[in-house]
Parts: C-alpha cells; structure tokens; sequence
C-alpha cells in the first residue's frame, strides 16, 4: 500500500468495511464498493509546526 493511502470505515453500520482511498481524495467524497455507502474523506490538517493533527474535533 502507497504511503499516501488513506484508511477508512464505511459509517454504515451493516457494512463497517474498511475502505484504502488515494491521499489525493482527501476532503473528496467515495463511494464505499461494498454497499454503496457515500463517504466523505477527511481532509488533512496541518499545523503550524508541520505536524499533521486530527481532523476531529477536541471535546
């Protein structure tokens, strides 16, 4: 696997496959090719340090 592939669950909880999509599809939407599911790719966050952060927000 590239090291710019990104990993992904499907959100449907009756499929939940996980999904390698192409770093370029970041903040692009896929479609899952198990159940058809559209999901959208995070984007990637990037600090001004460089460091990469989630794109998750902090509770």
């Amino acid at each position: 696997m590239a090291a710019d592939t990104v990993r992904i669950m499907c959100p449907n909880l009756t499929c939940r496959k996980v999904l390698a999509v192409p770093g370029n599809a970041r903040g692009k939407t896929v479609r899952c090719k198990n159940c058809g599911t559209n999901i959208r790719v995070p984007g990637l966050n990037v600090s001004g340090d460089g460091q990469a952060k989630s794109s998750a927000p902090a509770a």
